[in-house]
């Protein structure tokens, strides 16, 4: 049975969603709010497996609610079900957090396989992260913790997992190039999906920042092929 929190302004779409996942399809239990304000109350109190939530609704949008949850829960996958889909709307999402989108209007059947999809990955990159220990320069990822250990300075740098996963698979192949598709399939379980694709992006983003300050690594970007960990030996 899959626990999952709805957060929807709109009252139909509310009652078609949870009835359809409920009644029609099977397999869910489901716990419904109308903001974000109350989608974090029912998240404190129903610990869903999963979130789905609209982006624009009163008292409190979907933004300020992933933000929120994100502060003290980053394992929880949430999927925004939304029609604000711009590229500034969906690298937001995925810069506070979000994992994915599904596009309104959409059908109970599209939501329910995106849900499955969202979990099956989530298994089994905790699957593969059981053993996988990566050191390349002054560094050590642990990736079954997501924790970067850098040995000069002796400080631990908490990821995210999908971070750890990145990184781990860029550091697995340090100085060569990892094709776009290749992390797109290993980490997002797809080949060629707009909101992967833009999601990769962030995180690639997010690890360059993370590197700023240490000029014996970069995280490049090989236009056309893919990206690559650059590292530079003293």
């Amino acid at each position: 049975m899959i626990k999952l929190l709805l957060v929807e302004d709109d009252a139909n779409l509310r009652y078609i969603v949870q009835s359809s996942l409920e009644d029609l399809i099977g397999g869910y239990e489901v716990k419904v709010a109308e903001n974000g304000l109350q989608g974090l109350e029912e998240w404190k109190e129903f610990q869903p497996d999963i979130i789905i939530s609209d982006i624009d609704m009163p008292v409190m949008n979907g933004f300020e609610m992933v933000k929120r949850i994100r502060e003290t829960d980053g394992d929880t996958p949430i999927l925004f079900a939304s029609a604000l889909t711009s590229p500034k709307d969906v690298r937001n999402g995925y810069e506070i957090g979000v994992n994915n989108y599904v596009k309104k209007p959409f059908v109970p059947d599209e939501l329910d396989a995106h849900i499955h999809a969202i979990l099956k990955m989530k298994q089994g990159s905790k699957s593969r992260n059981t053993t996988d220990i990566c050191r390349f320069g002054h560094y050590t990822l642990d990736a079954p913790h997501a924790t970067l250990y850098h040995e000069g300075t002796h400080t631990r740098t908490l990821l995210t997992q999908r971070e750890s996963e990145l990184l781990l698979l860029l550091a697995q192949n340090v100085n060569g190039v990892v094709r776009r598709e290749v992390i797109l399939s290993h980490i997002w379980e797809t080949e060629d999906d707009y909101f992967a694709s833009r999601s990769l992006d962030v995180y690639v983003n997010k690890l360059r920042k993370l590197f700023a300050n240490d000029a014996s690594v970069q995280v490049k970007t090989v236009r056309g092929v893919g990206i690559m960990l650059v590292l530079s030996l003293d």
